[in-house]
């Protein structure tokens, strides 16, 4: 490390009162000084990169202006949110994103300057209007309300909500536009255009047609030109956009110049590059799109992230990208269902969250044939529980004819994927944040569900997933202290098959293992098939999972083989 860098470990005097003190030659410095440390620190250790190194003097100036946390400095989406972490107190960057350290995000925990903890889009502005609605309600005065938010996070639905809501009123919000045109890639759109217009000084000004006093744009890199711009802001008392243009990677160089987003997030320095489940998604989808014409793919502005690049390089009429707007993706997709294509949803598990009232009543209310694509299903690891894709089975469990699968490596995703696209109605197709494995060869199929071990009837194993793995290392535990064992891949998880739960009867006990929570489980639905038999499902507890290493949470929640093992032999989940 760098004596530049070590000098910002605990004991650097940033903190918003000395920040307040200085004069811009030391602002400017140590301004300099975090930029060198973000990009030891990050690169090294894995984290967002590019959104911080371009919010570095931006946060400078909000500390000098406002004094957090009686003036609330929102962020959204969170992931820049490293720079406030140094400047309250947070400096130690050793443990980033790993168990029991500093979070990637927000949080309450660490910090009553972080006020909501939030890594989903387009959020920010809502908790402002509702932070200011509660002062009016509450007559306290002096306070203002600050939402950092993303040119990105304004092709969100929720933004303009809000927006209609805060500028119609009276209350002290300041909007921090911060505008890099990126999000994970080029932002699209109007919104796009508009602030590109903005940006040049000229056309119609949508933010104050809304109700709100506009300053901007402002160089988002120049101390004494946000500050000025930021205190102007506070000083009309009420609702307010400052429009900051910045550029994202600032003062580094291969993330200023990175047109694909690549240095948006960082994984840890000599981290391995195996073939994920992604770049098998990537991979299939092209090769499905070169044979099948109207088989379209969306995504909300996660073209790279979720293996799209290629499909759209080589289909560029045949992609979409919707912006950070989930909601109304889906209700496009059957849109395009209703207009004879075949849409691909590609999308983290995580993120469908938003969408639910839309694959319910836009998408299986008309029993539409669009493929919903979950990456990061499961346990995600180092960016905590606003991304662990842990909610998606017990939510699509509720939604009439809908079909779930969860391939358990890539030969699987393959098969599973194209059997989807030929689906008359809805599918979702599920896997991890993780290396994709070898392929696991079943020995027989009975229907849909494939025997990957079958020794006797005492105990029927079902793995569902990525699982499968740990399901036969226990099942070969379990045979040798004499416990017969079959160990099935229903592949299509939801509904549950006939054949599985025929399967089921010819047991004793009935374990499911899936990378999901236990209520609301595919295993509940079996239980719900077969009440004469103990169904017993190993998942995850109905809670928020902290941070840490996707393995160090499987392990921790107990699976691996051993643990299900004894799980079995205890005879209880």
């Amino acid at each position: 490390m760098s004596a530049t860098a070590a000098a910002l470990q605990p004991g650097l005097a940033c903190d918003p009162a000395t920040l307040r003190s200085m004069g811009y030659p030391r602002l400017r410095a140590v301004a300099g000084d975090i930029r060198q440390f973000l990009i030891e620190n990050v690169c090294r250790n894995g984290g967002h990169l590019g959104p911080n190194l371009g919010v570095v003097e931006l946060t400078l100036a909000l500390h000098r202006v406002f004094r957090s946390p009686r003036d609330r400095i929102l962020f959204d989406t969170g992931h820049q949110a490293y720079v406030h972490k140094i400047v309250t107190g947070r400096q130690d960057f050793t443990s980033l994103r790993l168990r029991d350290g500093l979070s990637g995000y927000p949080s309450q925990a660490e910090s009553v300057h972080d006020i909501i903890e939030n890594s989903h889009a387009s959020t920010a502005l809502s908790y402002a209007d509702g932070f200011a609605k509660a002062d009016e309600v509450r007559e306290i005065a002096g306070r203002t309300t600050v939402a950092v938010v993303g040119d990105g996070a304004l092709t969100g639905g929720m933004c303009w909500e809000a927006l209609n809501n805060i500028g119609g009123s009276s209350r002290p919000v300041v909007v921090v536009l911060n505008d890099n045109g990126r999000s994970y890639a080029a932002t699209s759109g109007g919104i796009a255009d508009h602030l590109a217009d903005l940006r040049m000084g000229y056309g119609p000004n949508v933010f104050e047609e809304l109700g709100f006093v506009y300053i901007g744009p402002v160089d988002g890199h120049d101390l004494p030109a946000l500050e000025h711009a930021l205190r102007e802001a506070r000083s009309y008392r009420s609702p307010v956009v400052v429009h900051c243009v910045t550029v994202k990677g600032n003062g580094f160089a291969p993330a200023e110049a990175d047109a694909n987003d690549r240095m948006h997030a960082v994984g840890p320095s000599g981290s391995q590059s195996k073939p994920t489940w992604t770049d098998v998604f990537a991979s299939e989808i092209v090769d499905i799109g070169a044979q099948r014409d109207d088989v379209v793919c969306l995504t909300a502005s996660m073209l790279l992230p979720t293996g799209l690049g290629e499909f759209a390089r080589r289909f560029p009429k045949r992609i979409f990208d919707v912006g950070i707007a989930e909601q109304h993706m889906v209700t496009s997709a059957a849109g395009l269902a209703m207009g004879g294509c075949h849409p691909v949803v590609a999308v983290y598990s995580t993120f469908l969250n938003r969408a639910f009232d839309q694959v319910l009543m836009d998408v299986a209310l008309h029993r539409l044939p669009v493929t919903f694509v979950l990456d990061r299903a499961g346990i995600t690891g180092p960016d905590g529980a606003s991304h662990h894709g842990v909610w998606d089975i017990g939510l699509m469990t509720a939604v009439p004819g809908l079909r779930l699968a969860a391939p358990r490596d890539p030969a699987q995703l393959r098969e599973l994927l194209r059997e989807a696209v030929v689906a008359t109605g809805p599918t979702v197709v599920r896997f991890p944040k993780a290396s994709a494995g070898e392929s696991i060869e079943a020995i027989d199929r009975v229907g849909p569900v494939d025997i990957l071990r079958s020794t006797g009837t005492d105990v029927l194993l079902v793995s569902m997933g990525p699982v499968a793995e740990v399901c036969l290392e226990a099942a070969a535990l379990l045979e040798a202290e004499g416990v017969g064992v079959t160990v099935v891949d229903p592949r299509w998880i939801v509904p549950c098959s006939p054949a599985l739960a025929a399967l089921a009867r010819a047991h004793r006990k009935v374990f499911t293992v899936e990378d999901g929570g236990r209520e609301g489980s595919a295993g509940s639905l079996l239980a719900q098939a077969i009440p004469e038999i103990p169904v017993h499902t190993i998942g995850y507890p109905r809670a928020f999972i902290a941070h840490a290493s996707r393995q160090q949470i499987l392990e921790s929640h107990g699976f691996t083989g051993a643990a299900i093992a004894a799980t079995v032999l205890e005879g209880q989940a």
